[in-house]
Formats: structure tokens, sequence, C-alpha cells
């Protein structure tokens, strides 16, 4: 086989080590940004609700009195607000410290300040290695590889951190540079590495041998729209014979650019369906290229001025996997029930439900789940995925190697397409 797929195959292993390093961070992504709100009105206390603080005051004014080592009262509170919200019994509910939030979600905006690679928890050892060393970034250009592990950050020992621990050691103002000694082998090497604005790769496009087109996202971030009209105009996707568009890893993001991007594919009709607590339930639907949100009672409200359908009038297929999560699979499940696609892949990650991120007084921030979302059908897909229309399994990573790279389920749109269109000429 010689189609072109040594790009797209690249580019999906990038986004395999972006999934993995951004989950650990922030969890399957698919939020919104916090409602701005009044402080007073979020710091007060519901009525009645007083009483059930005693004990917490009681075991804070304990420990400040009587523990056998000092703790700062920051780290208590940390502390109280991490157990209420692992009291949730939900994994993607979660606090984050002051220290480490300003980190979470900048990926979502297309660009973050620092050095350049996509780092991943070791299984064993506790230390944390680069996965990958994005092109024309400072990390590339000072020599850092893949495999290299972090042994220190400006000379303090780093091994036992988290991926987001050590990420906001590493990161910092553009401009600014990072001292860092660098496990390789059995050598310590140290670099001194000058931080720099740079822009995530989220969206690759390419035209695959038997003109098809072929795009790859790995989230759906504030940029994504524009960035998928440019990649659909530059490949004239209407003059191909289909279109590929590569949604495997992709780990979500905000609920707007997945409406946004779902509407591509439909000119009219329902996106999803969310329902809150106390019942009430919310349906986003394109009408003239807008996207509403239509409450429970008929209540209807302009969500985005941007989702425009794109007219493309050539079969599409969707790849997924076991790591197409959250708002890439609201989208796909949007368009499989719309009938805008063709879906091939394996059963997609299961998370049907939307979170909200909201900083706190004290710097922290929490991201809470606040709904459950359903495909246009009434689908639920938490727990289950997205089923797709051809399933098509990868080899293991072994086998890939043996194969020189062959991305079977690439190989497998391809081949639909191709069918496609020779039933198409054999109708004519």
């Amino acid at each position: 086989m010689d189609y072109k797929q040594t790009t797209a195959i690249l580019f999906r292993r990038v986004r395999v080590a972006l999934f993995v390093a951004l989950i650990f961070a922030a969890g399957y992504g698919f939020g919104t940004a916090g409602q701005a709100a009044d402080a007073q009105s979020r710091i007060r206390l519901p009525d009645g609700a007083e009483a059930l603080f005693d004990p917490l005051f009681e075991a804070f004014n304990m420990i400040n009195r009587e523990y056998i080592e000092p703790v700062p009262p920051e780290e208590l509170i940390d502390g109280a607000i991490r157990g209420m919200m692992l009291a949730l019994d939900d994994p993607y509910s979660n606090y984050v410290n002051a220290e480490y939030f300003p980190f979470i979600g900048g990926d979502l905006e297309g660009s973050i300040e620092g050095i350049g690679v996509i780092i991943n928890e070791m299984e064993e050892g506790g230390r944390v290695q680069i996965l990958t060393v994005l092109p024309d970034t400072p990390a590339e250009r000072s020599g850092l590889q893949v495999g290299d592990i972090f042994y220190a950050v400006e000379g303090e020992n780093v091994e036992g951190l988290t991926n987001l621990e050590l990420a906001a050691r590493v990161r910092g103002p553009a401009g600014t540079s990072v001292a860092l000694t660098i496990l390789r082998g059995d050598d310590l090497i140290d670099f001194d590495v000058r931080r720099e604005r740079i822009e995530v790769p989220n969206v690759e496009h390419e035209l695959l041998d038997d003109d098809i087109a072929y795009i790859s996202m790995a989230q759906f971030t504030t940029l994504s729209r524009q960035q998928v009209e440019q990649a659909l105009a530059d490949l004239s996707v209407n003059s191909r014979r289909g279109l590929i568009f590569d949604l495997r890893g992709n780990s979500g993001g905000y609920l707007s650019a997945a409406v946004d991007i779902a509407a591509l594919f439909i000119e009219e009709g329902t996106i999803l369906i969310e329902e809150f607590a106390e019942d009430r339930v919310d349906t986003f639907k394109i009408i003239e290229d807008q996207a509403y949100r239509i409450d429970e009672n008929g209540n209807q409200r302009l969500y985005s001025t941007r989702a425009t359908y794109a007219g493309v009038n050539v079969p599409v297929v969707v790849l997924v996997d076991e790591r197409s999560a959250s708002a890439a699979e609201l989208v796909t499940g949007a368009w499989q029930d719309n009938n805008a696609v063709t879906v091939i892949g394996v059963p997609t990650f299961g998370k049907g439900t939307v979170q909200t991120q909201r900083q706190l007084v004290n710097g922290g921030g929490v991201r809470l789940t606040i709904a459950r979302w359903l495909t246009p059908a009434g689908r639920s897909i938490s727990g289950e995925g997205v089923l797709p229309d051809v399933v098509v399994a990868m080899p293991e990573e072994d086998e890939i190697e043996a194969e020189t790279g062959a991305d079977v389920q690439l190989q497998a749109a391809i081949d639909f397409l191709l069918a496609d269109n020779l039933i198409e000429q054999s109708a004519d």
C-alpha cells in the first residue's frame, strides 16, 4: 500500500501523547468556562448550613493548636476542599490549588508559554519523561530528546512529582529561562532552555493518495473551528473523492467549540441534549446557521453565531478510538444521529458529562460536573461510548511497528470511501 500515511500516523502518535499528558492534568476535557459571579454570593452559606461546618472548624483549630509539626493553614484549606471533591466520587470533579490552577486549560486556548515538550509519568519509578519534542521549539533547539527523564529543575530534584507539578515548574513567562537536569541513559545532562509562547498542535490536514482529503484534530479549542475551516478550504474538499475526519485520541475540550464543529456537517437539527439538576433540560439546535439553546419550556437563547454549515457534499468518514472522549463523542454522536457521516474505529471512551471550571477566592479552582448530555436521538454514551458504524480495531503497538507503521483504521476509511465512489459510479 502506497498511501501517504506517514504524516497522519506521526500526528496521531503526537495526539495520543497529548492525550496522555493533558488527561492527567485535567480529566477527559469537556466543559464550559466558569461564569463570572459575585464573590460574596459564592461564599455565603445557605440558610442552616453554618452548624454543618462546626466539626470542620473544630478539626482545623485542633490541628493548629496540637499537631506536633506546624502546618500552613492554606494547606489545610486545600485539603478540606479536595476532600469535598473526593466525596462526590466523580473522577471529573476535582480541585487544583493556587500554584497549579493557572496551568489548567491553557492548552485549550491554543497556546502555552513553555519549552515545547509533551510529558508523561512513567509507570515505575515516580519519574516524568518526555514523550514528544514539538518541532521548532526551544526544547528541540536545546537538544532535548524523546525518552529523556526530568531529574532536576532549577537544581531541585523532581523525582516523585506528577505531570502537573513538573509542568508548573518548567513552564513560565516567555523570554525567561529554566535550568534542567535530564537523565539520559546513565548520564545526567544540564540544559538551560529559554521559554517561548508555543502554539499547541491541534489541526493537521493533507491530501492522501486516491484524492482523499484528511483532517486530524486533537482537541476542541477556541481556535478549532477556524482551523478546520481553513483545512477544508486548503483541501478544496468538495473536489475530492471523500473526507476523513480523524478524532482518534481527541480528549475533548470546550462545549462551544464542539457545537461549532458539529454544525460543519449538520445544516439544521439537534446537536445534543443536556440534563441538569432539578430536572432542567436544554437542547442545542442549529437553525439557519446559528446555534440556539432551548430550555424545557421552549425558551430560546442564541448560543453561537459561528454554527454555519460547511456545505461538504462528498462522503465523510469519522475515525474514533477508545481515547476519543467527551466533546469528541458528542460531535461524533451528533453527526451519526443526523446521518451526516460514517463512523469507523472502535467504541469511544464513554464520557457523557459536562463540567464547569471556576476559580475560587484563594486562587485555586474547582472543576465540577454540572450536567449529563445525550445524543440527538436521546442516547446516553456514559460508560459505553459511541459505537462505530464499522468496527475496525488497531493492532497492538508492537504489531504496528512490525507492519512499518501501517494504520489499519485509516486504511479501512480509505477503502470505504473508494468503495463508496465505485458504487456511485456504477449507479450512474
